[in-house]
């Protein structure tokens, strides 16, 4: 028999925030499909960001901006229903909170209901926290993204690290202070020198998740395709652990061999016993009529003998 794969412990964010006060690093990944969900929280992988790099690793766009929010919204439910006892978070994309605060505490509100999401991801910076305290009176828990900022890429040119210049630093500090007292639960930099790391952990006290910012957040997240060697250029504080892009090449162009040998392997279906010998007697194509055995012509000699005399004959 084979071994049951365990689930680990149902986390949630107080979970997250107890094991944060403790010191106790926890795991995050981006995740966009409720397969790969699963065996991510079989992994004991605690979060789960369904980001809005989906456009890029699942939709084939050029940039993260063009995100659309309803396939974002399906997605997030996607993972939560294969991983219901992990941390989802979903990411609001560009646009989807930027217009009004109506349209934003309404769309937020439908990454819960339709999305399934525990908490919800915005880029934000201190000008965002009226918004962020609209949003928690409303009963949905914010994480705060702050440092370098995919969804102003329009605005920089591309992807850049942040906070590397002390006016940077003091303003990224002071964006994640304003989102916290806002009422954000939680926080996540990208792309800072761990020092801009350190002062914002020695600034606030709910838990900080980074993505190229050190080792001393509470939490760290990955794209899942950097960190299993599926992207051709990973971005540098990525380090696969994996190189599953070969192992899906080698895979393919061993099934394209296998079905030009048609080897396709498996096991066919067979019909019921009998029901063969009845479409046969139907004719039914692609089926082999069975062959009557042929009658001897009247007045034949059967006899044992009847061959040998007939070849003597025919000398």
């Amino acid at each position: 028999m084979g071994s049951v794969p365990t689930t680990p412990p149902r986390v949630s964010l107080h979970s997250l925030a107890r094991m944060a006060a403790a010191g106790t690093p926890f795991a995050c990944l981006t995740c966009y499909d409720a397969t790969t969900a699963r065996w991510l929280a079989r992994g004991g992988v605690h979060v789960l960001l369904v980001g809005d790099t989906a456009a890029e690793m699942v939709l084939g766009l050029p940039r993260t901006i063009d995100m659309p929010l309803d396939v974002l919204l399906a997605l997030t439910a996607g993972v939560k229903r294969g991983a219901p006892d992990v941390v989802v978070m979903g990411d609001m994309p560009f646009m989807s909170y930027h217009a009004g605060e109506a349209e934003a505490i309404r769309n937020a509100g439908r990454f819960l209901t339709e999305g399934l999401a525990d908490i919800v991801k915005i880029e934000a910076d201190a000008s965002f926290a009226p918004l962020v305290e609209k949003l928690t009176r409303a009963g949905i828990p914010i994480c705060g993204h702050v440092g370098s900022k995919p969804q102003h890429v329009a605005l920089t040119g591309g992807y850049s690290s942040a906070g590397r210049t002390a006016a940077e630093a003091r303003r990224i500090v002071d964006d994640a202070v304003a989102l916290e007292r806002a009422g954000a639960k939680m926080l996540l930099v990208e792309a800072v020198p761990p020092e801009v790391t350190r002062a914002i952990l020695d600034a606030t006290t709910v838990p900080l998740i980074g993505i190229g910012a050190g080792t001393d957040c509470h939490g760290q997240v990955l794209v899942l395709q950097d960190l299993v060697g599926m992207t051709d250029r990973p971005p540098r504080f990525a380090e696969p652990v994996a190189n599953l892009g070969r192992s899906f090449e080698s895979a393919s162009r061993d099934w394209v061999e296998r079905v030009a040998a048609r080897r396709i392997g498996g096991q066919a279906y067979s019909m019921k016993q009998g029901e063969v010998q009845k479409l046969a007697a139907e004719g039914f194509p692609g089926v082999a009529r069975p062959q009557k055995p042929e009658e001897p012509p009247q007045g034949a000699d059967l006899s044992p003998s009847a061959p040998a005399a007939a070849s003597r004959q025919a000398g």
